[in-house]
């Protein structure tokens, strides 16, 4: 695997980086196992005050880390500072509510007095994307971090230098050797660090295919797993919707990151009364967008992260166009020399299109118009995928209702889908098991044990269940 950062806006190749040594990931896994040993000696709170430090270092180094990521994988500019703020606020929530989401929790029993105690469990291996270069390593590093599990992160291969320059803050805010190492692994490697014993958890976010392949690697070794995977989310306008709130909100789910999202809106599913008027209105907005540099504050639409994402988004319309559908706007080339895709509206689309189950990772929108609620459920509910969810309704209350009947990890209601350390992120079907962020998944990887005391033995009142 060639670990490169490729400009997706001009192409131009800047650093190229050589796979890890068996030496480096030797030294990795002796180094994470030392530092887990070492942390099972020293409360949570101990670790605060590190975590702190690195939010603050990130806020300081803001400019410095979002050019980064747009160099990188083509984000636009205001994009990448907001992502780099919510990694800060994320390394914030945990070191403030870690130390309390920790606390043992005490179970009435007759055996004795019962307490549940969460502690690490040891060394996790993380598999991150390129989406969001940064907030994905967030997402597992901070809550683990405080509750003492080391982590060896495996980054995307077209992102290499957001994985170094998210090390290089962990070690500049002082935190201990061992706390994050990153390793640019081939895919061989990434089995071969699963199956070493120090290793006792794997966390990934990616495609649907990755997570097959690393949650196998981790079931052979009876390693505990969380899988984030990909979506394709419904986005369902009911009939009493107001289209202004709508219009405004779908744009900017298909839009955001190029569309590159697992939780973008990729499904908008229409009331038949709102149907032609919501495709007139998304057209025009996107009509709207302007690409260019994404370093410049004033594009509005960046470039896809790489040649492959382009070509694949391609050959999806193409396919879809071929089975049936229609092009209602957009599919045209932007005459740029990056990785552009102008922003498309696909409707017609039929169960037999290979585009009904797919995932679309960039921005193309696929409308359906339906002429019930129910119908409206029914077509949201039939997808491979399960991760977030869009409903608008007039009334707040009956929106709820419908997204009680939404099969996925996450809906809201009448709001964009946020992503905030105090919700909790994941998804059902192929989306993937588990969650991060949260009280949920702070809890991700540790060892919940029981323990049971008694001060004065007597087995005779126990209800039951003695062995």
């Amino acid at each position: 695997m060639a670990y490169k950062t490729i400009n997706p806006y001009n192409n131009e190749l800047i650093k190229e980086y050589p796979n890890a040594t068996d030496a480096e990931i030797s030294n990795a896994l002796a180094l994470g196992d030392k530092l887990y040993h070492q942390w099972k000696k020293e409360p949570v709170s101990s670790r605060q005050a590190r975590l702190h430090e690195i939010a603050d270092l990130m806020r300081q180094k803001s400019e410095e880390l979002a050019k980064v990521l747009t160099v990188e994988m083509g984000k636009l500019i205001g994009e990448a500072r907001g992502e780099v703020e919510l990694c800060a606020l994320i390394a914030d929530y945990f070191a403030d509510h870690s130390e309390t989401g920790l606390q043992p929790t005490t179970i009435k029993t007759s055996a004795g007095n019962a307490q549940v105690v969460n502690e690490a469990v040891g060394v996790l291996m993380m598999v991150e994307p390129w989406n969001f270069p940064y907030y994905q390593i967030m997402r597992v590093f901070a809550p683990n971090f405080m509750i003492g599990n080391p982590m060896v992160l495996k980054h995307s291969s077209n992102t290499p230098t957001s994985a170094v320059e998210f090390e290089k803050i962990i070690k500049e805010a002082g935190a201990p050797d061992g706390s994050l190492t990153n390793l640019f692994l081939s895919h061989d490697q990434v089995d071969q660090v699963i199956a070493d014993p120090r290793i006792q958890g794997v966390a990934l976010t990616g495609s649907e295919r990755g997570g097959s392949s690393v949650a196998q690697a981790a079931g052979k070794y009876l390693k505990k797993s969380s899988m984030e995977l990909g979506g394709s989310d419904a986005f369902v306008v009911l009939a009493d919707a107001d289209l202004d709130q709508v219009i405004k909100t779908a744009a900017r789910a298909r839009a955001y990151n190029a569309g590159q999202v697992c939780t973008s809106s990729k499904r908008f599913i229409v009331a038949d009364n709102l149907y032609d008027e919501f495709l007139k209105r998304l057209a025009a907005e996107f009509a709207k967008l302007k690409p260019g540099d994404p370093l410049d504050e004033k594009t509005t639409l960046a470039p896809l992260s790489s040649a492959k994402a382009k070509q694949t988004l391609q050959k999806q319309v193409d396919d879809a166009v071929t089975a049936g559908a229609k092009v209602y706007f957009g599919n045209q080339p932007i005459n740029l020399s990056g990785q552009f895709f102008q922003p498309t509206i696909l409707t017609d689309i039929k169960h037999d299109n290979p585009a009904f189950y797919q995932e679309m990772f960039g921005p193309v929108a696929q409308v359906y118009r339906v002429s019930s609620e129910s119908a409206a459920i029914e077509l949201a509910n039939d997808s491979h995928y399960g991760l977030g969810g869009i409903v608008f309704s007039g009334d707040a209350a009956h929106g709820k209702k419908v997204a009680e009947q939404i099969e996925t990890g996450m809906v809201f209601v009448n709001s964009p889908l946020y992503t905030l350390p105090e919700l909790p992120f994941g998804g059902i079907k192929r989306s993937g098991y588990g969650r991060e962020m949260s009280s949920i998944g702070l809890k991700a990887f540790v060892n919940e044990k029981l323990i049971v005391t008694n001060d004065h033995p007597d087995f005779e009142n126990v209800n039951g269940g003695l062995f």
